[in-house]
């Protein structure tokens, strides 16, 4: 979800007087109350990207970004831990339920929210923070971002040309009978409903490789490699293999109630991430703390 922009135009009434005003008299439609949780939650800002607070006076001829407030958003009672921090990467554990990004029911209660009000991250300005790449809602484990849009192309590049290594970890029903490491190519397009990922025919457009870490019974702990980077294409695999993962409320069918019973996240961990930064040249790994369940 992108911001939105507002012009403050010279309006004398509210000369002298606070942003906040401004707002609840213009978009009479939303509480005073619903204009505090937002500056609370940093989703007003300046162009450049400096947040705003709730005593921040109306200055006309600004342009200001603003994020709208979902009523009743749900609440995600698990935060980022951040791993490393640098003049240009952010690197941070993401635990399961938690949004990247500003979507659907979601605004303040996503990961690119709360590191923007992360009490060891004040330095950075709001629109400095920045995803480098995905990271499913339901899935768990290590992320990078940028937070210096001067080096940013050069990182996103990495992703754009597969220049990053990732690995992740997963719980699923043991197959003894795969000869591991086991690689699966697929054509994968989307589904229906809108946020599913389907096999098609075709020529294979994704690649995962296969290990098994540990055979435990019933299941087992796997590395899954991702050669490729479709939508949900773990996910996928490995349900088509006959081995979804522990606790996929979408794979191989749509369960009712979502992915929200905290009691039971993916069993999906981002684990690991390693490059050659395009910066200094030097081979980098980042290694989640995070840990699936115990089988």
């Amino acid at each position: 979800m992108k911001p939105s922009k507002l012009y403050l135009p010279h309006d004398k009434s509210f000369m002298g007087g606070r942003l906040i005003d401004y707002l609840a008299a213009h978009f009479s439609h939303i509480s005073l109350a619903s204009w505090q949780r937002r500056f609370d939650s940093g989703l007003i800002s300046l162009e450049r990207g400096e947040p705003l607070k709730q005593d921040s006076p109306y200055l006309a001829g600004q342009t200001i970004l603003y994020y709208r407030q979902v009523e009743n958003e749900p609440i995600i009672p698990f935060e980022p831990n951040i791993l490393h921090l640098d003049e240009h990467l952010l690197v941070v554990d993401k635990p399961h339920f938690l949004p990247v990004t500003p979507s659907g029911h979601y605004v303040s209660q996503t990961l690119l929210a709360k590191l923007r009000n992360h009490p060891d991250l004040q330095q950075l300005a709001v629109n400095d923070i920045s995803p480098l790449h995905r990271l499913d809602k339901d899935t768990a484990g290590v992320m990078l971002l940028s937070v210096n849009p001067s080096s940013r192309a050069c990182y996103h590049a990495l992703f754009a040309d597969r220049h990053i290594h990732k690995t992740y970890h997963a719980i699923a029903p043991t197959r003894s009978d795969l000869s591991y490491p086991f690689h699966i190519r697929s054509r994968l397009e989307r589904g229906e409903p809108f946020f599913l990922t389907k096999t098609a025919q075709g020529e294979p457009n994704a690649h995962t490789m296969i290990e098994l870490i540990e055979n435990n019974g019933a299941f087992s702990l796997y590395r899954l490699t991702p050669v490729t980077g479709k939508k949900h294409q773990l996910r996928v695999h490995m349900a088509s293999l006959g081995m979804p993962l522990l606790n996929d409320n979408f794979y191989p069918t749509v369960k009712t109630q979502g992915s929200s019973d905290f009691t039971k996240p993916l069993q999906l961990l981002a684990k690991s991430i390693a490059f050659i930064d395009p910066i200094t040249q030097q081979a980098r790994r980042f290694d989640s703390q995070l840990r699936l369940i115990k089988i």
